[in-house]
């Protein structure tokens, strides 16, 4: 099942509300919850259920789908660093013992088709482009095992990590860099485990228009979602609509040479197997 967040406007206020949807063959099927309701209160049966689709406005044209980000609030929003080998080779680095984390605040995150507003070019020119897989928690635990870590998996969905490099850069800390405001896009959609399982064995690539920049597969992770997801659980509570994004493969912008760029103008496409893809067009950010 796939399930997404999409944008509702309401045609006497003109205000959008977010509301789920799921995917029907070239038709979305509008539920009257959120994901993030969802996730909270165990909405799947409801959610697959033929029983919603045959009311009033609730069949969109998959065309016309306004995608907002999976997961509106998320109360954690946790990213690996270092977690594909050739991409490890790539930035000179040796094979971590143990995974590098750090974070997003929910501001960073827009929806799948949004417009990438990149900072003025006095902020930073160095914007670089990361396919991810998310894992999306779907039941809490704390201190969980790996053999049952897949019991707290909702399902899958993608991040585009588009990084500031030399703000990630200025500290050995990399926040500043990768939670910049309104240029992380996730989704389209979240895809359940029933169909991923344990997510290894996807492909995943990105593109600057047109261009093949990142291609590889999951299999490269060095650290999978169950050793994520227990190690990860020691540390806090892992709740629902939490994110792990669980790395990038080579070919991000920073290890070529010369090192390329995302600029206005540009189109990036970030996908992978079994979710979908992200379509972003880059712009300008105004300078105030």
């Amino acid at each position: 099942m796939q399930i997404g967040s999409i944008r509702v406007a309401d045609p006497q206020s003109g205000h959008a509300s977010v509301a789920a949807a799921r995917l029907a063959g070239d038709e979305v099927v509008r539920l009257p919850f959120s994901v993030d309701e969802l996730l909270h209160n165990d909405l799947w049966n409801l959610a697959a259920s033929d029983s919603l689709d045959g009311g009033p406005h609730e069949r969109l044209p998959m065309a016309n789908v306004d995608w907002a980000p999976l997961v509106a609030q998320p109360s954690k929003i946790f990213c690996v660093g270092l977690n594909y080998r050739e991409h490890v080779v790539e930035m000179g680095r040796e094979l971590p013992p143990a995974p590098t984390y750090f974070a997003k605040f929910p501001d960073a995150l827009i929806g799948a088709h949004d417009d990438i507003a990149l900072p003025p070019a006095h902020v930073s020119t160095s914007i670089d482009f990361e396919v991810e897989l998310c894992v999306v928690i779907g039941t809490a635990g704390r201190y969980i095992e790996a053999g049952d870590a897949l019991d707290h998996v909702a399902g899958y969905t993608i991040m585009s990590d588009v990084s500031v490099r030399d703000w990630q850069r200025r500290t050995t800390q990399f926040l500043a860099g990768k939670t910049f405001e309104a240029m992380t896009p996730v989704g389209p959609v979240l895809t359940t485990t029933d169909e991923l399982g344990d997510g290894r064995g996807l492909a995943v690539t990105s593109t600057v228009d047109g261009v093949i920049k990142q291609n590889s597969t999951t299999d490269e992770l060095i650290f999978g979602v169950p050793e994520l997801i227990a190690d990860l659980s020691k540390v806090c509570t892992l709740k629902p609509g939490d994110l792990i994004a669980t790395g990038t493969p080579s070919g991000v912008g920073a290890a070529r040479t010369p090192p390329e760029w995302l600029a206005p103008g540009n189109t990036l496409v970030t996908a992978i197997e079994g979710i979908g893809e992200l379509r972003n067009h880059c712009t300008s950010a105004p300078a105030s």
